[in-house]
């Protein structure tokens, strides 16, 4: 069963929406290193916490990041299984040879 079919249209909506600013991907681009602080990432980015919080928040909503609290800390890191759906529902379109020309309107 083709990938697309499995995965709702709001949730792939959503990722792209939260793929679609260079501060999330530079965020992104980091927690592959390693989990991260709020407050090191803020740092690293050289932005403020309510911004980062943000964008953070729509990374979260999408299910591209994971939190889990430590202190009075927030720590992140990557949902991996977010980035194997997106992956997935992509590579169906690439699998695409030969598309169907629509057949004729009849007035």
């Amino acid at each position: 069963m083709p990938t697309s079919s499995v995965v709702a249209p709001n949730q792939i909506a959503s990722s792209f929406h939260a793929l679609s600013d260079p501060l999330r991907i530079r965020v992104l681009e980091l927690l592959r290193q390693q989990e991260q602080c709020v407050c090191d990432l803020c740092s690293v980015l050289d932005v403020t916490q309510s911004k980062l919080s943000f964008h953070l928040k729509i990374l979260k909503e999408a299910g591209f990041v994971d939190s889990r609290h430590q202190g009075r800390w927030i720590y992140y890191s990557l949902n991996q299984a977010q980035f194997t759906i997106l992956e997935a529902y992509l590579t169906e379109f690439s699998r695409i040879r030969d598309i169907l020309p629509a057949p004729c309107c009849r007035d």
